[in-house]
């Protein structure tokens, strides 16, 4: 390599190297060749125009972030609003429908009624029948000539049905207000009160000899709320609230048990790359059934420890517990998927078990190299806390989009009559109910957010690569030798990257963040069409969509591995991310018998590690999500079902960032190699000895099985 001077080494920052003989023995300084360093130190500014793009995007996502902090508010999205439009939250965050009659009609498939514009209330708990046979009363708020005070009212159980006139009560007989029987027993689901089939003999007998009007009673009162309660979009809402409720269990499953369980990872790695090669896989397959028999059981299919969706410890009528039931349906449908995973997994063990010696071979290639710079086993730290970081503002700033908009009144015609306490009298229009709305705006604003997450978490992992395969290749092309890596490797690295190539990685993380957003849109469109789905003929719907998903990932798949070797080539040359691209995708072509095998067995390796560690920190989200703090009250949690994914999800992508370090200094160390053959005529001349040592033990052991096969 070249030299300034007759001085060896490295020169500053950049690295040089010792030019070998066929032996593999440094030359003498007298026979050595002028050769030209093969990391670029005379570098040049690249892609700026798309790390100007990154950077006015951000400020876009600056300005959408505080227009979401202004406009939202993430209550809204688990707590339901009363009949004016007021949301339910606070110390009143029942909602509590008090007429019975509404309710029943609006169960019923042929009534236009609709229980989003029946009366409701927020109340402090879910009212029930008196235990002493009275009848006990719901009061509509205190207004006009009641004079009383909020607190007041929830101290007197909201019934202040003895200081009526006549004419009140006779109004309130009649099912119009301002008080309404509690004939019926209910129970907290969801922050709704959801009424019992049958009502309380007692207080019926009661209501009867007073002269109350009949009232209708049946399996449609449960189902009107149920069906309410159980709607894909009150779903969903719950799911995204669940997060607001779970962040402790997102910061420690989904963030530090991660962190932690990496950084042992890679530590025993570096010192017991065998062993813990076997022990993954043997964790992996061991945790894999552990989180399946676990699904089976909060799917209610083995014991009795299935979720529910009862909010403390009140009586229910046993056809409510079917609100339960669309929660245990999804988490059924987890459980059957997991268990094709664990089958899958322990399949692909017994029929690789014989690669995964050469997988170890390759591991203990890469522990040499980050062994020789031990600042790599740290450096993740600072890309995974600053990832960690950004998901939470990006999760919170995601609530509050989601939460932003309108609330308006429906559009309805009911004709349905209540008693005004302000008006004084009976009025029978304007009594449709209130309902939350996203405006165009905020869907585009979530929509941008969204990007702004994948581009950004793209940006992050491309960064992270970029500087790990800098920090390598300054080991592969001294051959190894400690003695001639730069003093500070990895910030060599990273001082490159921020001065030169921060508009490359903006590209491919960009490429990847369009790929990802275009699968996101279609999978929004397909939940769209679901009712298309289910008409005759909509199957062929599912069947584009999923085949469209699955050429979207396998080009999203590709575009990554692209990207990765692009960079470590920038990370050589310094060149633009097309050019770099144009130059890996060539050389792994020219190559992929001499190295494709060892790279696939070095990832499978890996990414059994990286799920092993992602699905321990989703179990342990499970264990902590099964205490009482997010069964009850006002941090229950309606399915563990999205905190445990978002803990998988965000875990695993920490755990990349960990994991990456050895997997990046494997196709970082394989791609060296292949520039090296390049530039010395097939020959590698710089390539550590292990290198070259795992590269002719996997030679021989192809020799032998197509030896064996002939035979």
């Amino acid at each position: 390599m070249g030299r300034k001077g007759s001085s060896p080494g490295p020169t500053g920052a950049i690295i040089g190297g010792m030019e070998m003989s066929d032996r593999g023995s440094p030359l003498p300084m007298g026979e050595m060749t002028v050769q030209k360093p093969r990391i670029k130190t005379e570098r040049h500014c690249r892609d700026i125009p798309f790390l100007i793009l990154f950077g006015l995007f951000w400020l876009g996502m600056v300005a959408n972030s505080g227009f979401g902090w202004n406009q939202g508010n993430p209550r809204r999205l688990l707590y339901g609003l009363d009949y004016k439009g007021q949301l339910c939250e606070g110390d009143f965050d029942v909602k509590y429908w008090m007429n019975p009659n509404q309710v029943y009609d609006s169960g019923v498939v042929d009534n236009p009624f609709n229980i989003k514009d029946a009366r409701a209330i927020c109340l402090k708990s879910c009212p029930s029948t008196s235990a002493n046979g009275t009848l006990g009363w719901v009061c509509d708020y205190p207004e006009g000539p009641i004079t009383l005070t909020k607190t007041e009212w929830a101290d007197r159980t909201y019934d202040y049905f003895d200081t009526l006139s006549a004419e009140l009560k006779n109004t309130s007989l009649n099912l119009l207000g301002p008080c309404y029987p509690v004939l019926f027993n209910s129970s907290n689901f969801f922050w709704s009160c959801q009424l019992t089939a049958s009502p309380s003999n007692e207080s019926l007998a009661q209501w009867t000899s007073l002269g109350g009007v009949s009232v209708n009673q049946g399996e449609f009162i449960v189902k009107a709320i149920q069906d309410l309660l159980s709607a894909p979009g009150e779903i969903f809402k719950r799911y995204i609230a669940d997060l607001e409720n779970a962040w402790p269990v997102l910061v420690v499953c989904g963030g530090i048990a991660p962190l932690l369980l990496s950084i042992v990872w890679l530590v025993v790695i570096r010192l017991f790359a065998g062993v813990v090669t076997w022990i993954t896989i043997i964790v992996l397959n061991f945790a894999t059934i552990a989180v399946t028999v676990y699904l089976y059981i909060k799917a209610g299919w083995i014991g009795t420890d299935a979720i529910s969706a009862v909010i403390g410890s009140d009586a229910v009528d046993t056809l409510a517990l079917e609100t339960s039931h669309s929660m245990q349906n999804h988490l059924k449908i987890v459980a059957v998927v997991m268990t094709i995973i664990s089958v899958i997994i322990v399949l692909i063990t017994v029929v690789l078990i014989k690669r995964v010696f050469m997988a170890v071979a390759v591991l203990k290639v890469a522990s040499k190299a980050i062994g020789a710079i031990p600042s790599l086993m740290i450096y993740p730290v600072f890309p995974a806390l600053v990832l960690l970081f950004f998901f939470v503002y990006w999760m919170v700033t995601l609530l509050y989009l989601f939460s932003a908009g309108e609330i308006t009144q429906n559009v309805c015609n009911n004709g349905c009559c209540a008693y005004d306490l302000l008006a004084g009298n009976v009025t029978c229009g304007g009594c449709c109910g209130y309902e939350f709305h996203h405006t165009k705006n905020i869907v585009w604003s979530i929509f941008y957010h969204i990007f702004g997450g994948f581009w950004t978490a793209a940006f992050i992992n491309a960064c992270s690569l970029t500087i790990i395969a800098g920090a390598v290749v300054s080991y592969y092309w001294v051959r190894g030798e400690r003695a001639l890596l730069p003093t500070f490797p990895v910030l060599s690295s990273t001082k490159r990257l921020l001065r030169y190539s921060l508009g490359s990685v903006a590209i491919g993380s960009f490429l990847v963040a369009v790929i990802q957003m275009i699968r996101f849109i279609l999978e929004f469109i397909r939940n769209k069409l679901k009712a298309v789905e289910a008409a005759p003929g909509g199957c062929l719907i599912s069947i584009l969509c999923c085949c469209a998903q699955c050429c979207l990932g396998c080009i999203e798949w590709t575009l990554k591995f692209i990207n990765r070797n692009a960079y470590i080539v920038i990370a050589i040359k310094g060149k633009g991310f097309f050019r770099a691209a144009a130059k890996a995708s060539g050389l792994i072509i020219n190559n992929i018998l001499r190295v494709g095998t060892v790279n696939v067995l070095g990832d499978f390796v890996l990414f059994l590690g990286k799920a092993c560690v992602s699905v321990a920190g989703a179990f342990f989200a499970f264990l902590m999500l099964d205490q009482h703090r997010y069964k009850s009250g006002s941090n229950k949690v309606s399915s563990p079902l999205f905190p445990v994914l978002f803990c998988w999800i965000f875990g695993y992508s920490i755990a990349s960032m960990f994991f990456g370090v050895v997997e990046m200094a494997i196709d970082t160390i394989l791609l060296s190699f292949c520039i090296d053959c390049e530039e010395n005529n097939g020959n590698a001349r710089f390539a550590p000895p292990l290198l070259m040592d795992t590269l002719g033990r996997h030679a021989r052991y192809e020799e032998e099985r197509k030896s064996a096969r002939r035979g």
